[in-house]
Order: C-alpha cells, then sequence, then structure tokens
C-alpha cells in the first residue's frame, strides 16, 4: 500500500494545487523570455553608443533566437535528469543557469557576446528547467492532468504580460544592462525557492476516492512504455505531426501579429502593441483551456478543434481584413497556441504514461522547437514573395486543414506497447 503523503501539511488532494501554483511561478519566471522586445531597442542604442557603429534591431533580435534554438535543444535531453535526479534539483540547475545568463548579459560588451551568456546559457537553463514542473503535475494528477497542466504552463503564457511591463519601467530608471542584473538576481531568488517543494508522489499513490478507468479512457494511460516504445508506436508519430503543425500555424501568425494590425488592419502602431499584450492573455488561457477540454473530451477531440478553429480564424482575416476581424482572429491563433503547450504534454501522458514521461515529453517538445524556426521564416518568405503579408493567411488555414485531417487518421490510443522492460516480441526488449 503506497504512503498517504502529505504536501505543505495538506492531505495530497489539496496540497497538490500548490505544487502547481509553484510550477506557474517558475514557468512565469522561465517566460521572461517573451520581454525580449522590450530590450530590443535600449539594446540598440546602447551597443550603437559604446561601439561607435550602428546596432540595428534585427541584430539586437538574434540572441532571441539564439535562446529559443538552444531552449528546444535542452528540454528533451534534460527529461533522463529529471527522472534520475527529481524535479526540485533539475529545476534549480535550471533556474541557476536561467538567472546567470541575465546577470551575464548585464557584463556584455555587444551583441555577439549576448549569443553565448544570454542565449546560449539561459536558453539552456529554461531547456532544463521547463520540463520539470509539468512532469510533477502530470504525475499527482492522473485524475484532471490536462488542468492541472495548463495552470501550471499558465505562467509562460501570461509571463510576457507581467515581465514585459517590469522591464520597461527598470530599463526606463535604471538602463538596460542593470536591468539585466536586476531580472538575473530576481530570477535565481524566485526559481530556487519556488523549486525546493517540487517532488514526485510516491510510487503507486492516487487521489483519494479516485478509481483509474479503463486505459485510454479519459486521463488514464494506454500503456506505460520508454521512450523506445513510444517511437515504436504510430500515435507519437501523428502527435508529433500535430503538435509540429499546430505550432508552426500558431507561430506563423504570432510572429507577425503587429505588422499585421498596422500594413493590413489598419491600426496605429501604439494600438497594435497593446493588443499584442491582449492577445498574449489568451495565449496563456488557452493552456489551462484546452488542458481541461483534453480531460473531458479526449486529447484527439481538442486537438481537431483546435485546428478548426485556427481555419476558421485564417479564413476570416483572409477574406475580411479589418479591425473587428484582426482581433477575433488573433485572439483565437494565439489562444490555439497556447492550447497546444497543454495538449501535447497532456497527451503523452495519457497515450504513454508517465513512468519515462520527462523524456517521453522531452523528444514531443521538438516539434515545437521545430514549429518555432519554421513558422516565423516562412511567415517572412511569403511576405517577401508576395509583397503582403495577407497571403499567409490561406497557408495557415491549410495547414491547419492537414492537421485536423492528421489528427483524426493518426492521434489515436496506441495499441500493444509494452511497458518498460517487457518483451514486445520474442527476442526484442525496449532499452530505457
Amino acid at each position: 500500500m503506497p504512503d498517504t503523503p502529505t504536501i505543505f501539511g495538506l492531505p495530497a488532494e489539496k496540497g497538490r494545487w500548490g505544487l502547481v501554483a509553484l510550477g506557474l511561478v517558475v514557468n512565469l519566471c522561465l517566460g521572461s523570455i517573451y520581454s525580449w522586445s522590450v530590450f530590443v531597442a535600449p539594446l540598440a542604442a546602447h551597443f550603437t553608443a559604446t561601439l561607435g557603429r550602428e546596432v540595428t534591431a534585427a541584430e539586437a533580435l538574434l540572441p532571441f533566437s539564439v535562446f529559443l534554438a538552444f531552449f528546444a535543444i535542452a528540454m528533451p535531453l534534460a527529461g533522463k535528469y529529471i527522472e534520475r535526479y527529481g524535479p526540485r534539483k533539475v529545476t534549480i540547475v535550471g533556474g541557476l543557469l536561467t538567472g546567470l545568463g541575465w546577470l551575464l548579459a548585464s557584463t556584455a560588451t555587444s551583441v555577439e557576446a549576448l549569443y553565448v551568456v544570454y542565449g546560449v546559457i539561459g536558453g539552456l537553463g529554461v531547456g532544463i528547467a521547463y520540463g520539470a514542473p509539468v512532469a510533477v503535475a502530470a504525475r499527482w494528477f492522473p485524475d484532471r492532468r490536462g488542468l492541472a497542466v495548463g495552470l501550471a504552463l499558465l505562467g509562460f503564457g501570461f509571463s510576457a504580460f507581467v515581465t514585459a511591463n517590469a522591464a520597461g519601467a527598470l530599463i526606463a530608471a535604471y538602463g538596460v544592462m542593470a536591468t539585466f542584473r536586476i531580472f538575473g538576481a530576481a530570477l535565481i531568488a524566485v526559481l530556487v525557492l519556488s523549486a525546493l517543494p517540487l517532488r514526485f508522489p510516491p510510487e503507486g499513490w492516487r487521489p483519494a476516492g479516485w478509481s483509474a478507468p479503463a486505459p485510454g479512457v479519459g486521463t488514464t494511460p494506454v500503456c506505460e512504455c520508454d521512450r523506445r516504445g513510444m517511437l515504436r508506436t504510430g500515435t507519437f508519430y501523428g502527435l508529433f505531426a500535430c503538435y509540429f503543425v499546430g505550432c508552426l500555424a500558431g507561430l506563423m501568425a504570432i510572429s507577425i501579429a503587429k505588422p499585421v494590425g498596422t500594413e493590413l488592419a489598419g491600426v496605429d502602431a501604439g494600438l497594435a502593441t497593446l493588443l499584442v499584450g491582449f492577445f498574449a492573455v489568451f495565449n496563456g488561457l488557452g493552456r489551462p483551456a484546452f488542458g481541461g477540454l483534453a480531460d473531458r473530451i479526449s486529447a484527439q477531440k481538442t486537438a481537431m478543434l483546435t485546428f478548426a478553429l485556427i481555419a476558421a480564424a485564417s479564413v476570416l482575416m483572409w477574406l475580411a481584413p479589418g479591425v473587428p476581424a484582426y482581433i477575433v482572429a488573433f485572439a483565437v491563433l494565439w489562444g490555439c497556441l497556447g492550447g497546444w503547450l497543454a495538449i501535447a504534454p497532456t497527451a503523452t501522458a495519457s497515450y504513454f504514461g508517465t513512468c519515462d514521461y520527462p523524456r517521453c515529453y522531452g523528444v514531443v517538445f521538438l516539434a515545437y522547437g521545430a514549429g518555432a524556426i519554421a513558422g516565423p521564416q516562412l511567415a517572412g518568405f511569403i511576405r517577401t514573395a508576395t509583397g503582403t503579408y495577407l497571403g499567409v493567411f490561406p497557408w495557415v488555414a491549410a495547414l491547419a486543414a492537414a492537421g485536423f485531417a492528421v489528427a483524426w487518421l493518426l492521434m489515436r490510443p496506441p495499441a500493444g506497447v509494452p511497458a518498460p522492460g517487457e518483451e514486445r516480441e520474442e527476442g526484442v526488449t525496449p532499452s530505457p
């Protein structure tokens, strides 16, 4: 009989919500990368003055791209260490590296130096820490996994709304390099303290009064399999493809939110900036909303719903570009992208279990990295080729239609996948 744990002095069924709240705080800190746009102009001005040459906004944006690349690379590599050393230690290591990246950024003497101290070190830190709160939520909430994961990830989506305003005020008061130091010190303190209570439940623990339904029903995993077992299923490739298409379509649109507002909808530049913050709220709310929906109607049906919404929003923007269509369409697109950050981890746990969850979701998360790289680049290519951003939207609609078909055909519970250490067929044993 497994131990009956307590969390924060409360029965686990109540105290586990505190772990979700800590996960939200951790992700609020990790998501501070999304405030980078606030740093671009001050950094360009700072280096132009100190280096004696013009430093453009495009150059100041490159550390952001390097950061996202190393974030996506580190996430799958960190999975096995979350399992081996536990979420507390991994989050602390990731938090220290994240804060160190911001602290060292304050000493950078060129934009190129920021690639390493901010982009590489900070990006690795976020990639290492990101999966731990997700894994904690997934294991403590077998009964409401989508909602718990979505709430833990809510902080990442909301972060720009909080940290961008803080960064703007600090830059105005103390300057851009001092702001890096303040952010770095604050991130280290908050991340380390928030990581201390994080832990996994005892082996075999389940919420009091909750009985797991049949495998494949609700949030109960169809199988408990390791990463190699997962890679042998068509379900994994369906989930990976859908996650990629969802992120690609969403990030294509999100990366051009402000210029679309000014060029196509005729929105004033100042209002367009405010609307980007408004859309970020939908990005945050989309995580618990679609995560909770995945609990109720299945990850597959929720995925199909997001693709239908993405397609409808894109067609609306394509056929009737204007202020009302712009606000509605981009709120939907940002919300659906946020939703995929909850649907994918929920589906991974629902289809493949939680025994090797950090490594399994680490591989699935590569789809986000690929979409983050390809989406903005494809949007820029279409803009250059056609001379307008309007041509992006039929492509987004087509991608969403393809994603809908893939979800319908392939995002199904896997069959015949062995648990770790069990033979799939004679003479073949999955390795850890």
